[in-house]
């Protein structure tokens, strides 16, 4: 589940290199979960009241699958190079590779937009072309999502109180204990099974809040290849960046 940041957290060493900031939920949270950022911060959210024992033993049980997660990082920010937006650039949307084009005007066209198989940016806005991207993908996400979720409700036979689209790296898609559901943006440029997979999970965890067998049959019962999708997101998920 996504939930708000509590701005005074804590931080320690264990092993002598691994260091992690604690968030405290400000809601229902009853779970102790990581998230390992793509900047190499690695964050422990946990209920208001988790001790700090039981915090430390949550991340030595984990401590493998931390810096398996770390060092797979590093490795992709070896292989990965930042944007230019240079002409002829290609940028994901709905797992396709578009091309950039650089254009002198709009003609009555938004200074981004898709079009022809290829993204058109004005020239004299080169220098906001990350926001400009962020912006369009954030649209796109808001309209394509909310559409999935339309499909897909009915199927599973919940009602969620309300959909945001976020800028979470961690977290492709969350369901709050109010039944909130959100989605990052950088999913949008993930194929569309792969976008229904993560709405149709966050959609099975209004009628079960954890990832027990009776979850996942849920999951598999509404998108049989669930696993599929999955995998490629493990796989695919660090292309998902506007950066």
């Amino acid at each position: 589940m996504m939930e708000d940041r509590n701005p005074g957290a804590t931080g320690m060493t264990l092993h002598g290199s691994l260091r992690y900031q604690i968030v405290r939920s400000k809601k229902r949270r009853r779970t102790l979960a990581i998230c390992v950022e793509r900047s190499g911060k690695v964050m422990v959210r946990a209920p208001v009241r988790a001790t700090q024992d039981a915090i430390d033993a949550f991340v030595r049980e984990k401590t493998c699958w931390i810096e398996k997660k770390l060092s797979q990082i590093r490795q992709e920010q070896t292989q990965h190079k930042p944007r230019a937006f240079l002409p002829g650039e290609r940028f994901l949307y709905l797992g396709k590779l578009y091309p950039l084009r650089i254009t002198d005007a709009t003609n009555g066209q938004p200074p981004l937009h898709l079009k022809e198989g290829q993204f058109h940016l004005t020239e004299n806005l080169r220098e906001k072309a990350k926001d400009l991207f962020i912006e369009w993908y954030r649209k796109e996400a808001e309209t394509i999502i909310r559409q999935r979720i339309g499909l897909y409700r009915d199927t599973l036979q919940v009602h969620p109180t309300a959909e945001r689209i976020t800028s979470a790296r961690c977290q492709w898609g969350g369901c709050s204990a109010r039944n909130t559901l959100t989605f990052s943006w950088r999913i949008i440029m993930a194929p569309l099974p792969v976008i229904d997979y993560v709405v149709i999970h966050e959609l099975a965890h209004i009628r079960e809040k954890n990832h027990s067998p009776r979850f996942w049959k849920i999951v598999e019962a509404t998108l049989p290849d669930y696993r599929d999708y999955r995998d490629w997101l493990r796989k695919q998920g660090q292309l998902l960046t506007a950066d």
